[in-house]
């Protein structure tokens, strides 16, 4: 059986030479059944296409982190990368013009049908290299639902990340969106979509449960502007500390994936 590994040494015109992993939509139908096999590993990048980050950051921003990231596991590991999932469950930022958001069931079950096709040709494993706080509660959803079927599916998960980064890094009072951290990594990956003279500080607002709101007084957080937390802190060398651990982490997933035993089916 030819092997992901293998597929390498053969489908050279698919694949740069600085570069390990293969891009699924750059492959003929006859490319990818070869390179779906029970050995490889998927990886599904998620991240919003149109979803508010303040007055300094764009709508894309989500989609250019899982941009970024799916170029740096393209040059590092031995994976397919599929097309990347641009909406998902979003829900607390529809007071903001342009974002997008799905129900949670949908979002749950958008990424089942998607590793469930691919899973037919072959491969067992998957990761969605995930870039959003909101999306995880879905995916754990979806996780569940594969492993039904003895397909596996793990994803990114954030919070392990923050656990890993100098908590004297940052320097804000509170936030996570659109924020110190969040501007820092764009400032570090891509300079030029952020407008630092647009951004403002605003973490004085009690980290109340629900949305983030442009109504005072409703539940949430209390955020005309959509920033939670202080963006004017944000540098590129704190940028380049988040998105190197982030990075790492995210490497370090799919080698456990790959190496992970697959869901027993009752």
């Amino acid at each position: 059986m030819l092997t992901i590994l293998g597929l390498f040494t053969i489908v050279t015109f698919a694949q740069s030479p600085s570069k390990r992993g293969i891009v699924l939509s750059d492959l003929t139908w006859i490319e990818a059944e070869k390179a779906l096999t029970p050995d490889t590993v998927v990886v599904i990048p998620l991240g919003a296409a149109a979803k508010e980050h303040g007055p300094h950051l764009r709508l894309d921003n989500d989609l250019s982190l899982a941009r970024y990231y799916t170029e740096r596991v393209l040059k590092e590991a031995a994976v397919v990368i599929a097309p990347t999932i641009t909406y998902h469950f979003y829900p607390a930022f529809l007071e903001y013009p342009g974002s997008t958001h799905l129900r949670f069931e949908t979002a749950r079950d958008l990424v089942v049908d998607i590793v469930k096709s691919l899973a037919a040709y072959g491969p067992r494993r998957f990761y969605i290299l995930n870039t959003g706080v909101s999306t995880m509660r879905p995916l754990r959803a979806s996780a569940e639902m594969l492993a039904k079927d003895g397909i596996l599916m793990t994803f990114t998960d954030v919070f392990e990340v923050d656990e890993k980064i100098d908590p004297n890094l940052l320097k804000q009072a509170r936030g996570t969106h659109a924020d110190e951290a969040e501007t820092s990594m764009m400032l570090y990956m891509y300079p030029k979509r952020v407008n630092m003279r647009l951004a403002v500080k605003a973490d004085t607002s009690p980290d109340d449960p629900g949305p983030l709101t442009r109504k005072k007084g409703a539940p949430g957080v209390f955020t005309p502007s959509g920033v939670w937390g202080d963006a004017t802190l944000a540098t590129r060398e704190k940028g380049k500390v988040l998105v190197e651990e982030t990075v790492k982490t995210i490497l370090k997933d799919i080698a456990e994936t790959r190496a992970a035993s697959l869901p027993v089916v009752h």
